[in-house]
């Protein structure tokens, strides 16, 4: 993959007049967009419509969590707008990731349309406090808990998983490369980490393994979202070379 296949701009806006903006403005730079909670609440498969006539790839990132009958509903719902990549929490059991698994090779096998499926790990929002007050697994790291959802998602057949960058080396020497690693929570030098509690650049993410990265608000609220996209592949581009 080139840089800007790596690329993921998240369009979280509260309309779809905005995303429609930002993604002409960006023109051929950007390849990949995510659709999120905030705009699909909004504006429903509008915003992948809308995607679509302009031949981008789009990752529609709504983390389904539900019993499996539920989510696997939910998955083949979605399957008839041609999304290209899709999550599903993996706090939703194992179980539930091996129906959404088995709807999506079962789709392949009938070389149907079918999009990566990626399970969530922990947000970046989360952390070691998160999992010993709520969770109550103050014997668990951070690292050993997002490493425990991984081999689960990898057992049940998923593509890959979500992690922040703060994993993805330990990921990608424990998993080799039978899993796709994609990271939120990335800040281009210069921006803050906001409520991102696990962050890192896009060099860094990059260098120690990532697939893909997401990045919202620092190309969002930007008054110049070419420039800093311009910056992002540069940044890519350079952490591939130390890969």
């Amino acid at each position: 993959m080139n840089a800007k296949d790596r690329l993921i701009v998240a369009l979280d806006f509260d309309s779809l007049k905005k995303a429609e903006k930002l993604v002409d403005l960006l023109e051929d730079d950007v390849t990949t967009y995510k659709v999120g909670l905030q705009l699909f609440t909004k504006e429903g498969y509008k915003s992948l419509n809308m995607l679509k006539k302009r031949n981008k790839k789009i990752f529609l990132d709504l983390k389904f969590h539900d019993i499996p009958n539920t989510v696997v509903g939910a998955v083949s719902s979605v399957l008839e707008h041609g999304v290209d990549m899709l999550t599903i929490h993996a706090m939703g059991g194992f179980d539930m990731m091996e129906s959404v698994a088995k709807l999506i090779w079962q789709r392949r096998e009938r070389k149907n349309h079918a999009p990566k499926i990626f399970a969530v790990t922990l947000l970046t929002s989360l952390d070691s406090a998160f999992l010993q007050d709520i969770i109550g697994a103050d014997s668990r790291t951070v690292e050993e808990e997002v490493l425990i959802l991984a081999q689960a998602a990898r057992s049940a057949g998923i593509d890959g998983v979500v992690a922040s960058p703060l994993e993805v080396k330990m990921l990608r020497k424990k998993c080799g490369d039978e899993l796709l690693i994609l990271t939120p929570g990335i800040r281009p030098r210069g921006f803050e980490n906001a409520d991102q509690q696990r962050s890192a650049t896009p060099f860094e993410a990059i260098r120690d393994g990532a697939d893909y990265i997401v990045v919202g608000r620092p190309i969002t609220a930007s008054e110049n979202p070419k420039k800093v996209v311009k910056s992002i592949l540069k940044e890519i581009r350079d952490g591939l070379k130390k890969t």
